[in-house]
């Protein structure tokens, strides 16, 4: 990337932008630029790392690979210096959304990496892989796209940019080159086990895949290409793989023996080791999913974090259509979803800045308000819980994890007593931020609970360090008799958590 650039005091919000993929193998950066709504490509850097071989079978990231990916992101931090923080995307797959201590490394990142690292579902990795693909190549019938990563490898079936079927499988040449083809050793029987457990992690998904149905297969990343790349050059095929040309190059590979000696075009020395692990995975894909001829494709999970960036600074936000296909989907009152919004959101613009709060926090909180009654049609009592459990467990595109988990997290403590032992630790959300959002949440909820668009006079909100004055008028206040009893419950219930409600005249209208 052009020198001048990268040392502008700031890049233009608007125009630059930049995409940062932690991986299982590797952790790669793409550096972007907006041309007449299209993404242009400037810069791109890629690290091996190998987070996945730092995995133990308890789960746990080894210290030897949290400071090999410190390290990376410290690289990647120098590089970004330019960026303002809206303008860069992180992206965390497999192993960080696996592994028990994600938390400590996250922890740590913040000291050498100044953006936030959104750990995503597998679900949300595959719809961005298959964004990537439709994105940067059209294709006007319905396509298939497989992504071999480090950990786990994505499936997707869509036509044109809209995702039908989308699949995370716990596979990856990483995690299947330690297991059966360790310090590289190759044999028959060893790609035998590896083919077989691959087929067993696919057998859930292989009936609604093939009845989806696909013209076109399309493989990306770093393993279909080097594939491609050494079936290319061994003079299997000019272009598309085909399984005759996948078990033709697993017969030589057999033939060697060990994966330090393989000579192959194409294949780079940091490939070897998941050269063998990632045909396999492939090949079960072939078998099963019956695939005739697949094609590779150079865009994936960076591209389609890219091209939902540009979505956004044009104001077009997936998460909108996730939020509303729930409320469809639970029918939801949507009057009642949107007294408790507009509640919630003119009291958060009367605190924001004192509460230091973001145009991101007003967005989730707004959904959090039209969301909090899809567990209605489960049962109304302990509304509050079966709704967070739909919240916490739905599949949300365009959600991360933590995103999905703090709108989970609101609703589940939108009514009655709040656990705080219960609030999870985010990485992406400081504790005081949470109990803002969550009290707004449930004084909106509290105040139209008579289901009324004439019942609420103007509200007037100041907030300060852990306490909120909500001030109402004294005359209405005193026709309010239930009202005012549940505002006094609401302070006992927010001393708990150290917060206080302060409503003036309260204790007038019924003594406390």
């Amino acid at each position: 990337m052009n020198d001048t650039v990268l040392n502008a005091e700031r890049l233009d919000n608007q125009a630059y932008m930049a995409a940062v993929d932690l991986g299982s193998n590797s952790f790669h950066m793409v550096i972007a630029r907006v041309v007449d709504g299209d993404i242009q490509l400037l810069h791109r850097e890629k690290q091996k790392v190998q987070l996945a071989e730092g995995l133990n079978e308890q789960l746990v990231l080894s210290e030897e690979a949290i400071e090999r990916g410190l390290m990376v992101l410290a690289q990647f931090a120098d590089t970004l210096k330019p960026f303002a923080p809206q303008s860069v995307r992180v992206i965390a797959t497999y192993t960080l959304r696996r592994a028990k201590n994600t938390a400590t490394f996250l922890r740590r990142a913040k000291t050498v990496f100044p953006f936030p690292i959104e750990v995503i579902s597998g679900q949300e990795e595959a719809r961005f892989i298959y964004q990537g693909v439709a994105h940067f190549e059209h294709f006007s019938g319905r396509r298939l796209v497989i992504d071999i990563g480090g950990g786990s490898t994505e499936f997707a079936i869509g036509e044109g940019l809209q995702p039908l079927r989308l699949s995370s499988r716990n596979m990856g040449c990483v995690s299947y080159g330690m297991q059966h083809f360790p310090q590289g050793r190759i044999s028959e029987k060893r790609f035998s086990r590896a083919i077989l457990q691959a087929e067993q992690e696919l057998e859930p998904i292989v009936s609604s895949f093939r009845a989806a149905g696909w013209q076109q297969a399309v493989g990306t990343s770093g393993t279909v290409k080097t594939i491609r790349d050494i079936i290319v050059g061994l003079g299997f095929s000019t272009n598309a793989l085909e399984l005759a040309h996948l078990m033709a190059l697993k017969a030589h590979l057999v033939e060697q023996e060990n994966s330090y000696q393989l000579d192959l075009p194409g294949l780079t020395d940091d490939r070897k080791l998941l050269l063998c692990s990632g045909l396999a995975i492939l090949i079960a894909a072939f078998n099963l999913l019956q695939i005739e001829q697949m094609v590779y494709t150079d865009a994936a999970l960076r591209e389609g974090v890219l091209y939902e960036m540009s979505d956004r600074l044009q104001h077009l936000d997936i998460r909108e259509n996730s939020v509303a296909s729930m409320q469809r989907r639970y029918d939801v009152d949507m009057t009642q979803a949107e007294r408790v919004s507009q509640t919630a959101l003119t009291l958060f613009s009367q605190v924001r800045e004192q509460w230091q709060l973001t145009d991101e926090d007003a967005t989730l909180l707004g959904w959090a308000a039209t969301l909090y009654e899809v567990g209605l049609h489960i049962n109304s009592s302990g509304v509050q819980k079966h709704s967070a459990y739909i919240l916490q467990n739905a599949n949300l595109p365009g959600f991360n994890q933590e995103q999905q988990q703090l709108i989970a997290t609101l609703v589940r403590f939108h009514r009655r007593k709040i656990r705080a032992d219960e609030i999870p630790a985010f990485s992406l959300y400081q504790l005081p931020q949470v109990i803002y959002l969550l009290v707004l949440l449930r004084i909106a909820v509290l105040l139209n609970q008579k289901r009324r668009n004439d019942l609420l006079p103007e509200l007037i909100a100041t907030g300060s360090s852990q306490s909120l004055q909500l001030h109402l008028p004294a005359d209405w206040l005193a026709q309010q008799t239930l009202l005012t009893a549940d505002l006094q419950l609401e302070q006992k219930a927010l001393k708990k958590i150290a917060f206080m409600l302060d409503c003036p005249g309260l204790s007038e209208v019924i003594p406390a």
